[in-house]
Order: structure tokens, then C-alpha cells, then sequence
């Protein structure tokens, strides 16, 4: 990903006439394909946080330029010359920060921010047949993702349900990660202990073992 962003923003800069000499133009290039290749890896409220910055993004950029000069001026030569070695970017797969970390960040956002879609018992019923009573139960048992909405309101998420039940394996990582929202959270964001691969695509592929086992390890 960042090598293919960094080459359309060196043919766009060309194409626009940007005045750069070619080191400065592979540097600005590389730099914008590295931002773009990290921005999905980090967490929720950071990503949220940049998104909704309205201040001078020329005057932080220009802040970050100068911090990060100086890092590499203070860089240990060695590094440079392991650097000169690998021009390809490669931006490495970062590890997943532990769960309980991101529970207070998750509490204070809007479900609809970061849970995708959701709806109440009476949507469920009228368009996939579920009746109150069995969707109750599955809560009771922990087989369904509930997410409490306000006072005693709770709203499932839709991208668990295949042919009108839940996932096969919902119940297994509910029993692992026991906060609800933790686990929702966990279970749509690509996993790196999965090979970048979503947990809840996993399990309405019947993909279980795999990701029952990282939701233990995770917990």
C-alpha cells in the first residue's frame, strides 16, 4: 500500500509542475505512501481525533518535518546505513495494543462511530424472524453481541447474523473477552495474530478454531 500511494504521489507532484529535486520528491513521496499504509493501524480515538482536526494541517505538517530532521540527525550512523539497504517501504505489522486499553476510549464513543450497523429487537424480528424471546435467551447465554445504548437499551450488531442466528463462535469469544463492546471491537478490525484478517468474516466463513484461540490468547 505504501509503495503504491508513494508512486501516484510522485506522478501527481510532476504531473502539477511541483518544483522538487528528484531526492526531495522521492522523499515527500515515500513519506505520504508511509502515512497512508499507517493510518489503519492505529487506534480508534486517534483515528477519530485526526479526522475531525480543522486546524492548519501546512503548520503541523511543517512541525513534524522539523521533529523528525532532527530525529534523524541524532539517528545513530548504523542506522542510516541499515536504511540505505531497504528502499522498498515496508511498514512493519504493528501488535495489537492489549484490549483493556482501549475500553475507555470505546465507552465514550457513539456506537454508530465505530460499531457499523446495529438494530433493536423490533427490527430484528420484523426483517430476519427472530422473536424477542430466542434473542433474549441468546443475551442471557452470551451467544450474541448486545451493546447497551443509553439507560437498559441494547442494539446488536447486524454483521453477526448469518441465516438469522448468530455466528458460529460468538458465544466462544464472548466467553473470552467478556466486555461486550471489547469484543465487537476485536472481532470487525483486520488482526494482525490473524494475518490481517477480520475475526467476524472469519466466523460466517466457519472459520472458528483460529479465532477462538486469539480472542483466549487476546483475553
Amino acid at each position: 500500500m505504501a509503495g503504491l500511494v508513494a508512486e501516484v504521489v510522485r506522478q501527481a507532484l510532476m504531473q502539477h509542475g511541483v518544483l522538487l529535486d528528484a531526492e526531495a520528491l522521492a522523499s515527500a513521496s515515500a513519506i505520504a505512501g508511509s502515512v497512508a499504509a499507517a493510518l489503519p493501524f492505529l487506534p480508534q480515538a486517534q483515528r477519530l481525533a485526526i479526522t475531525s482536526f480543522k486546524g492548519s494541517w501546512t503548520g503541523l505538517t511543517s512541525a513534524f518535518f522539523r521533529a523528525m530532521a532532527e530525529r534523524i540527525a541524532r539517528a545513530d550512523p548504523a542506522d542510516a546505513d541499515t536504511m540505505d539497504e531497504c528502499p522498498t517501504i515496508r511498514p512493519a505489522r504493528p501488535a495489537s495494543p492489549p484490549l483493556a486499553e482501549r475500553a475507555s476510549d470505546l465507552q465514550s464513543m457513539l456506537i454508530e462511530d465505530w460499531a457499523g450497523e446495529v438494530a433493536g429487537s423490533t427490527y430484528l424480528e420484523e426483517r430476519f424472524q427472530i422473536p424477542r424471546s430466542t434473542l433474549h435467551r441468546w443475551q442471557r447465554r452470551c451467544e450474541v453481541v448486545a451493546l447497551r445504548k443509553g439507560g437498559r437499551k441494547h442494539v446488536f450488531p447486524l454483521a453477526q447474523f448469518v441465516d438469522g442466528r448468530p455466528a458460529p463462535g460468538i458465544g466462544e469469544v464472548l466467553a473470552a473477552i467478556t466486555n461486550p463492546r471489547l469484543a465487537w471491537f476485536w472481532l470487525t478490525r483486520p488482526s494482525p495474530e490473524l494475518d490481517g484478517r477480520t475475526p467476524i468474516e472469519m466466523l460466517r466463513e466457519d472459520m472458528i478454531e483460529d479465532v477462538v484461540r486469539v480472542a483466549r490468547n487476546l483475553s
